[in-house]
Order: C-alpha cells, then structure tokens, then sequence
C-alpha cells in the first residue's frame, strides 16, 4: 500500500468516526428536547429515585436541587400516632398539600410522649405502641401516595414539663438511657419506614432550647441534651438513608456568633464519638419575638443569619401571618428565602376547626402555588 492510499484510507475512517459522534449527539439533543430518557446518560424521571440527599449547601434529588416550599402539620389533635389516628383525615390534608403545590411538610410523631413510648420511673424504656408504628406506617404511605415529603418530629421539649416531664428528664441525663432509646425506638423507625424515600429526614427533638433555659423543663445540660443527639444522629446514619436534623428554636444556640452551636459536628462528636454524630442540615426556627435580640433571616443568606453554610439551611418553622409586622407577604417571603439562597421554609399551622383546618391556610397555599409558578423545577425536581 502506498503512502498515498493510507492517507485516503484513514480520512475515510476519522471522517466515518466523525459522522457517527456527531449523529449520537444530534440523538443526545434531540432526546433532551423531546423528553425521550432512552438516550445514554439522559435524566429519568420515572426510574429516578425520589430520596433526598445532600450535596453541599443544597438539597437535591436524581441529582438535582429541591426547595421545600411547605409547611407545619404538627398534629390534628396532639400524640395523633398512639393508635386513634384519623386516617381519613390525613388523606384529604396529603391531596390538598399536594393539589397546593406543599412539597413537605413536618409533623409531630411523638408530642409529649404520652400513650407512644413509655418510659419507667427511671427513663429507661418500658414498652414503645405497637399501634404506633401501625399509625405511621398509614401516614407515611399516605405522603408516598401524594409524593408529599415528611420531616417526622420525635421529640418536644413538652416531653419534659408537665406530667411526663420527671421520667424524660431521667432518660436524657442517663448515657444508658439515651443509648437504649436509640436502639429501642430510634433504629426502629429506621427499620421500618427507610424504604419509604418521601420519609426525608428525621427531626430529633422541636426546640431544644427551652430544655436548657426554662425551669418548667427541667434547665438540663446541653452536654446530656446533645449527647441524645448524637447518639440518635449517629444511629441513623449507620441505619438508614433518612436525614437527620434538629429543629432549633433560635439561633443563639445554633450559631458560633452567639451562644455557641450546639448542633455543630464537632460538638456533637466531642460527646459521642462516632463519624455518624452529625446534622445533615439545619433547621432553625424563627419568630418576631426574637427580633431585639437575633436577626430576621428575611432578606438575608444563611450566612448573613450567622449558620454555618457548608450544609443546607432552611426555616424549620415561622409565621405564616405577619406581613403587617415584616411588610412582606407571605408569598414574598418564601420568594425572599429563595432568593437569598435558603434551601426550604416550613411555616407554622395547627388546626383551628375552621373550614380550611389549618391557621390562615389560605396564605400558605397561596404563597406554595406562587412558589411553584417561580421556581417548578425546584418544587418538584422529578417531573
């Protein structure tokens, strides 16, 4: 063969090579347009997974970032999950968050620990409700059917006032009581509802803070307060796929520029040592109350709010009604967090026996269809 006829021979076969490229590229394209998922490396909705994970200050799902534009649904009537849980109620509440565009809401599991986990006069565990689990296990079925996420609350600082406050108290200042709370009932959950991907996180305790300052709680440690913590952290990430977080009530607590955060990593693993002692994200609460002391975090980036933002942050609970107060609306508000780089906002509502259930509904659902009109990729990343 002459040197000629190489030359036109391997001309022939890089400009073969190149024409097959350039065809599945223009496939590639095209698919992308038209939704066709055949194509090689082309998004799936339909085989994605719907489990929420982390990727640096972002939420994401299939690889793509989720706001939570939600809301609190904390109960129906209180400890809702002991066996009398009102199926049919939480059906209709899960298709209107759904037909409202809510793509999470937080609910409360467990509210003072009455009837749900018993403990014995010394905090160790007596017995957890079978009926319990049954209960959960039709509410978080309920959220998979509507695609609904849930962030299921454990714990109240209510635990430790009142009646049951004595043997709570007792079961957070023992280390071997906090170790078996988290086998017996923590590591359970996880065994049981891991599988269901719209069971997004787990928020350990709803604000803490009031264990450690108010005399009606107890005024317990932080080192016992966070040792449960870290525990219980620790337990699910050895156990399952589901987030963990810690629905602080200010950030005085949550924040190095105030009172130290409590929930950092590295204060929870200088009391339980263990990799798996961490919060996947924050999810600090805030109300007007606090504005002469802390910072609104509207208008403001998480940083600027003073967390730390090498994880996601987002407003685990706030008003739904104070656009007097804020000179925002709701539907601006949840814009606003957007915006600035939050990565969800739960408000507060609880039933009020009205027509529409939950406080001032009609702001939430008015601000979670005009989110979702901004941002639709961002409510519903699957889709």
């Amino acid at each position: 063969m002459s040197k000629a006829e190489y030359i036109r021979i391997l001309v022939v076969l890089i400009s073969a090579a190149v024409f097959l490229v350039s065809c599945g590229a223009d496939k590639a394209r095209k698919s992308l347009s038209s939704g066709d998922g055949a194509a090689v490396g082309i998004f799936d909705a339909e085989s994605a997974s719907a489990r929420v994970t982390v990727s640096g200050s972002e939420f994401t799902v299939g690889g793509r970032e989720i706001f939570f534009s939600g809301m609190n649904a904390p109960w129906q009537n209180w400890n809702d999950f002991n066996g009398g849980m009102d199926e049919d109620f939480w059906e209709a509440e899960f298709k209107r968050f759904a037909d409202d565009h809510i793509n999470c809401v937080r609910i409360w599991v467990n509210c003072d620990g009455e009837s749900i986990v018993d403990l014995n006069s010394d905090g160790s565990i007596a017995s957890v409700n079978e009926k319990h689990w049954e209960d959960l296990e039709k509410l978080f079925d309920i959220a998979k059917k509507y695609k609904v996420y849930v962030m299921p609350t454990l714990l109240s600082f209510d635990h430790f006032k009142n009646a049951s406050g004595p043997v709570w108290r007792a079961m957070i200042q023992s280390r071997e009581n906090c170790d078996e709370y988290a086998e017996k009932y923590v590591k359970e959950f996880c065994k049981r509802f891991n599988d269901n991907e719209y069971v997004f996180s787990i928020d350990l305790m709803n604000e803490p803070d009031w264990v450690f300052e108010n005399e009606e709680c107890g005024r317990l440690p932080w080192e016992d307060i966070c040792y449960l913590f870290a525990k219980c952290a620790a337990t699910i990430h050895e156990n399952s796929d589901m987030l963990v977080t810690v629905g602080m009530g200010i950030v005085k607590y949550n924040s190095d520029d105030y009172e130290g955060d409590k929930v950092s990593d590295e204060y929870l693993q200088s009391l339980y040592d263990d990799p798996g002692a961490y919060l996947d994200f924050y999810s600090t609460h805030y109300y007007n109350w606090q504005r002469p002391w802390f910072q609104t975090p509207v208008g403001m980036t998480p940083e600027e709010f003073k967390l730390h933002t090498d994880k996601p942050c987002m407003i685990g609970e706030t008003h739904n009604d104070d656009a007097d107060e804020i000179g925002m609306s709701l539907t601006e508000k949840y814009k606003d967090l957007y915006d600035h780089g939050w990565s969800g906002i739960l408000v507060w509502s609880q039933t009020d026996g009205s027509e529409e259930s939950w406080y001032r509904y009609d702001l939430t659902k008015e601000a979670t269809n005009a989110m979702y009109d901004y941002a639709p990729e961002k409510i519903y990343p699957l889709d």
